[in-house]
């Protein structure tokens, strides 16, 4: 026997321990620390740019051939493009959580490479870029001058020449940008009017510009082949591309026959600039320019937040006068606040459990047997989570929580019988020691070999919830594992060195529990004789507790996880349709001013000229990131603070005002609602789709479930119209081309080629002055040149019609679209309100319109049957290794009855606290069908023992319910009270707390207090 092996050798069953012990406190120190694991799917964006189009434009030729081209690559579930009037496209192509995000960028890459050749040539011109997205945003970081020193120009660009190469460099980080950057460009500001009196058109500029401002390589004098004699070779170098105003301004246009000469400066005005001029950046009011740190898959958070922090510390020093820094967003924050929770409740559990085993012991020596027990197994899964690349987050330790009181149970059923020998029989230490062992190894190992199976299993689920199943239940298992390693090994011989015949210590105290215990026993083992004798009565009582449990199951609400206060929460404001980003800034600040008054909000980011609920970036709208004080520090929720900013801003009247809370799991979705898009199968109208919406969204205002339900997609967005009568033009000689072309380059931004300053690469850039484009009928004004080389203006062959069309148009999986977010009613779950949405859009929407799921809430369609996949595959897991450990088919079945009564308690105590049965849940509805079939294990090997020595089987179950009574009850209530510090969390991160404690406490006490009345009856019926 394993186990009298190490009685007779402790010192060799200590070193075991303590190598486990030095194991898990290495892997402690390299493990990385995030709040979860890599569980978003990865996200590829394609990126592309249109200068000067509108949102029709680029969606019929840029965004559908690009779109064509990427639909059905490897490992793609869906994909969302967003075409915006600032000519820009963006695809996100969503991928199944476990791919490789870095080959899916290269099959992204591979078939946008396919249609790069039939794109216009102005978007070829400018690049389609495919690049990784990442999910997990790390920081923002703002930089901003005292008083506002220095221009928003000079900033960004000081940031991107100074500060961002540095910070790309710091190991942890996969992507580092400047949003809305304001990277320097040549603006080549020019005057219409002068043109025209110059005969000159923007493709006359343009050529001047490509000519004179272009790198040319001049090679060598005396390179070989020389002919012999040469000694010196000489690099020949001329004036290459330009690289200051002046110098450009000196670009020569004309020469004309009498010498003089027609310049740039004659007919443009010319700054080093903006490329962008549609974006700006503020911090808590300030014009700053912001910087969006992401982290690389599998690093850990807090140590890159501390190195980029160290950096910046650092590169301060260099920083001109009156420039600042600040870091006003960092999820690290919830992070660590979360993680100190989760250890505080560690911390928790461990006193209760020991003073749970000290009163039953009743011994301090005794006591200290199964203390020692923990650290061990609970270290040792560290070293185990390093092996498998697991992290340090929030799945790993709420699952080394539940597992204190799992990891004690197999050195409290060691120490319980041998102390149980030696007072009832006699023995010494070692005998007794001995005796027990031969009588609990093998629950011990049953025990074990459940509880693995129980969750190692579920280990093998994909998606979303498979990673979240997968983290907390292999760090489960191996602590339970290594609990059993410990049981058999260090803990018999712990009990040899320190157990005494007479150790057990008399007091009131212990004399009262020891008294109300054996009263409590003898009702008990009545209790168990009442179940047997009355077996009609008993099944009964069972199948109505099955029936209650199953129509609990049905009516539990559903969701995904549940929302948290993570430190922070998300606004977002929507001018009318057209208005300007000037009107956007100052509605900004209007809403800055209503945040900063409450104190509990402590910082404010504000994104004018970005929309993130929809996408893309858009004049009339703005993206507020609001931090709160620490959660220490404040009483008032984050979810409160939403509410309030909704009636501190109903009074502005220019603008809609959102706020909602950040998504539980960042990088599904945008909000912490719900998203899905409207998808046109039929023709491609705009107006059609506008109206399914509408339609869609009154029939949603009738439904109880839902709540809010908007889409931040206008059809009617005003716009202006050039009918370009082409026969007319013909007929006057004008090229077709060169009309667009005039209105592309003075109207929009014409990209002619780069220059070179301080080090890096910029762009030269056609633009209109703005005087030139501030009216409509400045239109007309613009002068195209005919064959005959006469000046044209366009108001001769165009007519200008003001016209209202969408300034955004969004796709999805191929398909035309609008995104519409929303959230459930008060009191109703996300899985609900997910229902409730299908079942509005199949009665409302016509046969040429459909819905489909992003985000949250496709993840959350998607894994509706893994929660009942994981169920069944640890039930049957439980039933094939007692069947494969007891050569009998029929003993499983006794110890699978006792699991009904986990799942009813568990959702008893959901449904009294008004939870929803989401991952959190399910997750500990797998721990306790272990923990039920362990206390229904203890009885019926013991009662299978009682029998084979020639008991009846009624008999047999009734001894073993007696002599197991006290084991079950100390282990168990060692658990309970071991998450009861779960079930009553506060704070950071405490909504999964509290629905994962909650659970299983319920579950738990059911399964303790109700199936052991239950276990020998069905232990009768299956073997009497």
């Amino acid at each position: 026997m394993i186990a009298r092996y190490f009685i007779d050798r402790p010192n060799f069953a200590y070193v075991i321990s303590i190598f486990i012990m030095l194991a898990g406190l290495a892997a402690m120190r390299v493990l990385p620390i995030s709040q979860y694991p890599e569980i978003a799917p990865p996200v590829v964006q394609v990126t592309a740019i249109y200068p000067g189009a509108s949102s029709q434009v680029i969606e019929q030729t840029v965004a559908a051939p690009i779109e064509n081209a990427i639909n059905g690559v490897e490992g793609m579930i869906y994909l969302a493009s967003t075409s915006t009037s600032s000519g820009t496209l963006t695809i996100s192509v969503t991928f199944d959580i476990g791919t490789d995000v870095d080959q899916a960028a290269l099959n992204v890459n591979n078939r946008v490479k396919q249609v790069e050749a039939r794109l216009p040539e102005e978007v070829k011109r400018q690049g389609v870029t495919v690049q990784k997205g990442s999910s997990s945003f790390l920081q923002v970081i703002a930089f901003y001058p005292d008083d506002e020193l220095y221009s928003d120009i000079y900033v960004s660009n000081f940031v991107k020449l100074n500060v961002l190469d540095h910070l790309k460099r710091i190991p942890g980080t996969t992507n580092v940008q400047i949003f809305g950057a304001k990277d320097y460009a040549m603006r080549i500001w020019i005057k219409p009017d002068r043109m025209a009196q110059f005969g000159l058109t923007v493709t006359d500029i343009a050529s001047a510009l490509k000519e004179q401002n272009a790198q040319f390589a001049s090679g060598k004098i005396g390179e070989n082949p020389n002919g012999g004699n040469q000694e010196v070779v000489y690099s020949i170098t001329t004036k290459g591309r330009l690289i200051s105003v002046e110098e450009f301004e000196e670009v020569i246009l004309r020469t004309n026959a009498d010498g003089s000469t027609l310049r740039l400066k004659d007919v443009a005005r010319i700054e080093m600039g903006s490329k962008d001029y549609n974006f700006n950046g503020k911090y808590n009011g300030k014009s700053s320019a912001l910087i969006g740190v992401f982290l690389q898959p599998g690093a850990n958070a807090l140590s890159v937040a501390d190195d980029v922090k160290q950096k910046l510390s650092e590169l301060s020093s260099t920083f001109p006068p009156a420039m600042n820094y600040a870091v006003p967003y960092d999820t690290t924050r919830f992070v660590e606040v979360s993680i100190r929770e989760v250890l505080k409740t560690l911390g928790e559990a461990m006193v209760l459990v020991f003073l749970v085993v000290f009163m039953f012991l009743q011994n301090w020596r005794a006591t200290l047997i199964p203390t020692l027990a923990v650290p061990v197994s609970l270290l040792g899964t560290f070293a185990g989570m390093y092996l498998l690349g697991y992290s340090i987050n929030t799945l790993t330790l709420f699952g080394m929580v539940l597992s204190i009181g799992i990891v004690v149970d197999d050195a409290i059923v060691v120490l319980e019988n041998v102390e149980r020998i030696m007072h009832e029989q006699g023995m010494g230490a070692r005998d007794a020691a001995i005796k027990a062992m031969h009588e609990v190894s093998g629950p011990i190992v049953a025990i074990v070999l459940v509880l693995v199976s129980v969750f190692v299993p579920i280990a093998f689920l994909g998606g979303l919830t498979g990673e979240l199943y997968r983290q907390f239940a292999i760090t489960i298992a191996i602590s339970v594992t290594l609990s059993g390693i410990v049981a058999l090994t260090m803990t018999p011989s712990l009990c040899v060195m320190i157990l005494r015949n007479e150790h057990k210590q008399t007091n009131f105290l212990f004399d009262w529990f020891n008294r109300f215990f054996s009263f409590v026993t003898r009702g008990y083992i009545g209790g168990v004789r009442f179940v047997i004798k009355r077996s009609f009565f008993s099944v009964l009582l069972f199948g109505g507790m099955v029936a209650i449990t199953a129509q609990l199951w049905q009516i539990t609400p559903t969701s995904l996880v549940p929302d948290e206060d993570q430190g922070f929460y998300i606004a977002a404001l929507f001018l009318p349709d057209g208005a300007s980003l000037e009107r956007t800034d100052k509605v900004v600040e209007e809403v800055i001013q209503a945040i900063k008054s409450n104190p509990a909000n402590r910082d404010v980011i504000s994104f004018s000229g970005f929309d993130m609920l929809g996408g893309g970036y858009k004049n009339n709208a703005a993206t507020m990131f609001i931090t709160q004080t620490h959660w220490d520090d404040r009483e008032i929720p984050a979810q409160a603070l939403v509410g309030e900013l909704f009636a501190k801003t109903a009074g502005i009247k220019e603008a809609l005002v959102l706020a909602f809370n950040p998504p539980a799991i960042f990088g599904l979705g945008s909000t912490g609602g719900f998203e899905f898009y409207i998808q046109n199968k039929g023709e491609s109208d705009p107006a059609k789709l506008a109206e399914a919406m509408r339609t869609f969204q009154g029939a949603a205002s009738k439904d109880p479930h839902l709540g809010m339900i908007n889409s931040l997609w206008r059809p009617a967005t005003p716009q202006i119209f050039v009918d370009v009568n082409r026969e007319r033009a013909k007929s006057l000689g004008i090229p077709l081309d060169g009309a667009f072309n005039t209105l592309a380059a003075t109207l929009g931004s014409y990209y002619v080629n780069d220059f070179n300053r301080y080090g890096q690469a910029w762009q030269v850039l056609l633009s209109a002055d703005a005087q030139y484009r501030k009216k409509p009928s400045d239109i007309a004004q613009m002068y195209v040149r005919s064959n005959t080389g006469e000046m044209v203006p366009l108001s001769a062959f165009a007519t200008i019609e003001y016209t209202s069309g969408p300034d955004t148009l969004d796709r999805f999986n191929n398909l035309p679209a609008v995104k519409l977010f929303g959230s459930a009613a008060p009191g109703i779950s996300s899985g609900q309100a997910i229902d409730a949405v299908e079942k509005v859009a199949a009665e409302s929407l016509g046969k040429d319109f459909s819905i489909d799921w992003s985000g949250a809430s496709y993840q959350e369609k998607k894994t509706e049957s893994n929660s009942m996949i994981a169920l069944g595959l640890a039930v049957i897991m439980v039933f094939l290794i007692l069947s494969a450990l007891y050569e009998r088919w029929s003993l499983p079945i006794s110890v699978l009855l006792a699991l009904p009564f986990g799942t009813f308690g568990a959702l008893v105590a959901i449904w009294l606290r008004d939870y929803t049965n989401d991952v959190y849940f399910q997750i500990g509805l797998v721990t306790l069908l272990g923990l039920a079939a362990k206390n229904a294990i203890l009885i019926v090997e013991f009662a299978l023992l009682q029998k084979q020595h020639g008991w009846h089987a009624a008999a047999a179950a009734i001894e073993a319910a007696r002599l197991r009574f006290r084991p079950i009850i100390m282990t168990s209530l060692a658990f309970i009270l071991g998450v009861l510090p779960l079930a009553l969390s506060v704070g950071a991160g405490a909504g999964a707390r509290k629905s994962v404690g909650t659970g299983v406490m319920g579950g738990m006490l059911a399964a303790t207090f109700l199936a052991v009345f239950f276990v020998p009856f069905f232990f009768q019926v299956t073997h009497g």
